[in-house]
């Protein structure tokens, strides 16, 4: 795709890189034949082709954004699946962020959106404020029928009950009885740890029982991918040079195998964490450090540690979803898929699971009309297979998915941690 940004516009980073991008589209519009919103809508500017001519002519001629590009981008989910499918190459990660950017600094949405997206900015990195939120939401739970359908369906979204947290908070989880064979930071969340924290507690005791010792640094709540991916550019950047300040030095001081992220959305950041930094002086070297250390949990199980699988009672049919930004994002597909079948249980693949759920970070909530539409066709394809429960690495894609079935679902790694010796998930228990 022919460019036209002057010479004085490409000596900035980022209309540098947007050129490169775009240059590489050729217009073929494969993309929109993977991209889900394209699907439900059937609008070019629904789609990724549609999306990357809204963003060029905006940047080329220093547009301001409007009413009609923000309704566009915002539409995206940032699913990714348009990579997987360009033939020419095209990150269009790279340039729907770099949109939403632009976006974000030169529109002045409505005031209630605005209102909305600096709450949700405000409550879902910070674990104490999302709890204490989830608390107030469960006492009047029972009134939801006097709120509007808006905040009614993001109550939805919420467990009834949150659960207990069985695993004692502390910065190092060691190795007792064998020299670790390695030492990895675990990245605990921001919502999963409030909402699921018997995630984190599996991914623990797993890679204990395997002889490798976890750091979790309490100082490290969220990835910064909600503010990312809201074009919120600065309050993103301060919790990404945060964390990348923090696990740079304890890679320094005590070594540091891999940085371990077992929400699939937060993984796809920290693994960008790299190109974000790429022009910066200070922080340019530890960010590529830090991106080179992160590994999926289903990575680093299924390539760097040797798990002792105990032999099956029973064996189940489990629909494995890959979420977006795990097969999309960070090209980790088989390898979830390739544990489970280790366990000696039958992998169910899930028709159109190129396909998002609707999840995607904070869309489930600010576009809830096309993200109920992708639930519904989402779970119509699970329950076409007919699993005995599902298996997914990503929480986002957990919490949608449950609010519309009733078939158990699990992460991935609570899976492998039950069947090398942990406890079964209390979400099975029934089977």
């Amino acid at each position: 795709m022919q460019t036209t940004f002057s010479t004085e516009q490409l000596k900035n980073k980022n209309n540098k890189s947007t050129e490169e991008i775009v240059r590489k589209c050729v217009h073929c519009g494969m993309c929109n034949a993977t991209c889900p919103t394209y699907q439900i809508l059937g609008d070019e500017l629904d789609g990724p082709r549609g999306r990357i001519y809204l963003i060029k002519d905006m940047l080329e001629n220093n547009k301001p954004g409007n009413e009609k590009i923000a309704k566009h981008l915002d539409r995206c989910l940032s699913c990714y699946g348009c990579m997987t499918t360009c033939p020419s190459g095209v990150n269009y990660m790279h340039l729907i962020d770099h949109g939403r950017n632009h976006l974000e600094k030169t529109f002045k949405r409505p005031i209630i959106q605005r209102i909305f997206r600096s709450f949700l900015s405000l409550t879902l990195p910070n674990p104490k404020v999302f709890k204490t939120l989830s608390i107030l939401i469960n006492i009047v739970r029972p009134l939801s029928f006097i709120f509007p359908e808006f905040i009614k369906n993001s109550m939805k979204l919420m467990p009834a009950k949150l659960p207990k947290k069985t695993l004692k908070t502390q910065k190092i989880y060691s190795v007792t009885k064998k020299k670790p064979v390695a030492r990895v930071a675990l990245l605990t969340g921001c919502v999963q740890r409030v909402v699921s924290p018997e995630i984190n507690e599996s991914t623990i005791r797993l890679l204990n029982r395997h002889h490798v010792e976890v750091i979790v640094l309490p100082e490290i709540n969220c990835c910064g991918s909600l503010d990312h991916h809201m074009g919120k550019e600065k309050a993103a950047h301060e919790l990404f040079k945060k964390n990348i300040n923090l696990w740079y030095e304890e890679y320094l001081n005590s070594g540091l195998t891999a940085i371990i992220s077992n929400t699939s959305g937060c993984g796809t950041t920290l693994k960008d964490y790299g190109f974000i930094f790429r022009d910066d002086k200070e922080m340019k070297k530890k960010a590529k450090k830090i991106s080179e250390l992160t590994k999926d949990i289903s990575e680093f199980l299924d390539n760097d540690i040797k798990l002792n699988f105990k032999k099956n009672e029973k064996t189940y049919k489990i629909a494995y979803h890959s979420p977006c930004s795990m097969q999309h994002g960070q090209n980790v597909h088989q390898q979830p898929i390739n544990l489970i079948e280790k366990t000696g249980n039958e992998v169910l693949n899930i028709p159109e699971g190129h396909l998002c759920c609707g999840s995607a970070g904070t869309y489930n909530i600010l576009q809830q009309k096309i993200a109920k539409t992708l639930l519904k066709n989402k779970v119509k394809n699970i329950e076409k297979v007919e699993p005995d429960f599902i298996s997914t690495g990503n929480i986002g894609c957990m919490s949608q998915i449950s609010s519309g079935t009733n078939i158990p679902i699990v992460h991935t790694v609570e899976i492998i941690d039950w069947l090398t010796g942990g406890p079964k998930p209390n979400k099975l228990k029934s089977l």
